[in-house]
């Protein structure tokens, strides 16, 4: 193993084999990827031959609908390969160069089978419900050809289509320009470390410095920071403006009602649940004043500022755990998913599957990933800290929730939707952090743990609702013709602050430009999901921890749906049922209880 203590990262050949994921699953050499590059590029042309046939007859849409599945199957496989490699070093010219290839083919890929989804809906109901009595092997579409036909409405004709997939590129300038302003062209000031010693300020520093002990740096780091960004606001107003037109022009073109609607239409979800959650929450802010009001007491200040709400109140335990460890951690904690689970668990750790720690060029942060002929991935940058132990429980929950899907479903429904994919990964981490809780006698180490819970349920549903209520005012006043500029952008950010954090915190001027550097903003309507995903993930592990084994049946079950049905219907079956508030009232009364235990021991 890397020595992990020195200063420089080692490169990637000095990592030990045994730390480093087996892309040769996948393909053994480039050359095996570069066959199948001309397969699917073969294949893009070849699935023309269906177009304007499908109609015919039963087999030929079967036909059809099986060699898109294989394209598309196939076209994941080069796609996933190649960003995977880059990934191991993003300064690798070499794979630099496969991903963009692999990019660009999958704007054809997509574009090649454009014509299916207009085609299949122009083709008589009746019709269609004879090819599926006739054809038993159709029947397994059966989902897929109902889903088309609800959205029927929403489907344009097959050149607007293909227009429409052919545009995705140039509809994606607002979200490209503002990752290559935030993630290369952006410089912040340097400032003093708590050393003294002047330290350029950069993005993954910044949370580090506002972790510190140390309340000047944390104040330095925040306003720094924020001053650059404040510098270019006008330029991140119209990025973020354009980006609310693109959607607009979208759901306009599609017949929706609003930016929303479409967005959540995709799930078959309401626009109640959205609105439910928001005023669920809002109902609920209480326990966040509480909370913070507990951090103002804890950390001993006069006033709680934006730059404290970071800090943690209760020290992580100082020592490190060895990846062998974290392993071990993981694997008892998650012990009460059952002896399949577990064994598929322990496959993942030992047969290549994870990609363990930081090297040289390597992407940072941690995801799992994968295609529908492979295992699944996880990329980590494992350090020994606690965090890292649920991050790894967090992505091995994302690993074998595609893993049970892919082994179960056929390629039309292997891929689960967005709104449920945070549910598994976060359901690992409330199985973990209760094994934890449950496993020690040390009062700082509880606290500590207490106290990691309470911020996971402040970033991830607090927080993400504010900016889940964020996004839909911004939508609501560009659709009712309003300018949105940056002087707009910041009023709107600043009034949902002063809710949310209440007089609890002092609003530093800073604050009102934050939104201004949330990627998550060019992802529209995506924040809410992680949300309804802990809320879905702790009720699930409450259940499976006072149930057993039907409880654990159930969640199986879920994990192995893919995306062979509507989410909140595949949710239901498991337990959960989003389209009422009470999963989510029932998260939020989690983190009072948990409060409550804190508010004891500190």
């Amino acid at each position: 193993m890397a020595d992990r203590n020195a200063n420089k990262l080692p490169k990637r050949e000095e990592i030990e084999e045994k730390y480093k994921w087996k892309l040769e699953d996948i393909y053994a050499d480039n050359n095996e990827w570069e066959a199948d590059f001309c397969k699917v590029k073969a294949m893009t042309k070849d699935i023309a031959r269906f177009k304007g046939h499908l109609e015919d007859s039963a087999q030929m849409l079967l036909e059809c609908f099986k060699t898109s599945d294989e394209l598309l199957s196939l076209n994941d496989k080069l796609f996933v390969y190649a960003r995977m490699r880059k990934d191991e070093d993003n300064g690798n010219s070499l794979y630099q160069a496969l991903a963009d290839r692999a990019s660009v083919l999958s704007a054809e890929v997509y574009a090649s089978v454009s014509f299916i989804i207009p085609e299949l809906i122009s083709i008589p109901e009746n019709k269609l419900k004879d090819f599926l009595a006739s054809n038993e092997q159709l029947q397994l579409y059966k989902q897929f050809i109902n889903e088309a036909l609800r959205q029927k409405e929403h489907t344009l004709s097959e050149r607007e289509e293909e227009i429409l997939a052919l545009s995705s590129e140039v509809a994606s300038a607002p979200r490209d320009i503002f990752t290559m302003f935030n993630n290369a062209d952006i410089k912040f000031p340097s400032i003093k470390d708590e050393k003294g010693e002047e330290t350029e300020l950069t993005k993954g520093r910044y949370i580090k410095f506002l972790e510190s002990r140390d309340r000047r740096v944390r104040h330095d780091a925040f306003k720094a920071l924020y001053s650059s960004y404040k510098s270019h606001i006008n330029t991140l107003a119209s990025m973020l403006s354009n980006n609310v037109k693109k959607n607009r022009f979208y759901s306009s073109l599609r017949k929706y009602k609003s930016s929303l609607e479409a967005s959540l239409d995709a799930d078959n979800i309401s626009t109640d649940v959205y609105d439910r959650l928001i005023d669920t929450v809002n109902k609920n802010l209480h326990l966040l004043h509480r909370y913070l009001k507990l951090r103002k007491r804890a950390l001993k200040l006069d006033e709680l500022h934006m730059y404290d709400l970071y800090v943690p109140i209760v020290e992580e335990p100082p020592k490190s755990i060895f990846y062998q460890d974290a392993l071990e951690i993981v694997e008892k904690g998650l012990m009460p998913l059952g002896e399949e689970y577990i064994g598929y668990l322990k496959n993942g750790f030992k047969e290549g599957w994870i990609d363990v720690f930081e090297n040289e060029g390597k992407t940072g942060g941690a995801y799992s990933w994968g295609a529908y002929k492979t295992h699944p991935y996880v990329l980590l940058n494992y350090q020994g800290t606690i965090n890292d132990v649920f991050t790894l429980a967090h992505e091995m929950g994302h690993a074998l929730h595609s893993f049970y899907s892919n082994k179960t479903q056929p390629y039309v429904y292997s891929q689960y939707k967005i709104f449920v994919a945070e549910v598994a990964s976060t359901a690992n981490e409330s199985l973990l952090i209760k094994y934890l809780l449950d496993n020690t006698d040390d009062p700082k180490e509880k606290a500590y743990l207490l106290n990691h819970q309470l911020e996971e349920f402040r970033g991830t549903i607090f927080r993400q609702v504010m900016f889940a209520e964020f996004e839909r005012i911004i939508h609501s006043k560009a659709e009712e013709g309003e300018a949105l500029t940056a002087q707009t952008l910041n009023e709107i950010y600043r009034g949902l602050n002063e809710k949310y954090f209440g007089r609890e915190v002092v609003l530093d001027e800073e604050i009102s430009y934050e939104w201004s550097r949330i990627p998550h903003f060019y992802s529209s309507f995506y924040v809410y999901k992680y949300a309804t995903g802990l809320s879905a993930a702790v009720s699930l592990s409450q259940q499976i921890l006072k149930e057993g084994r039907p409880a654990v049946e159930r969640y199986i079950s879920f994990l192995s749906s893919g995306g062979s049905d509507y989410p909140l219907e595949l949710l239901k079956k498991a337990g959960v049922d989003l389209s009422t508030p009470q999963p989510v009232q029932e998260a939020l009364d989690m983190f009072g209880r948990s409060l409550d235990e804190l508010e004891k021991l500190i």
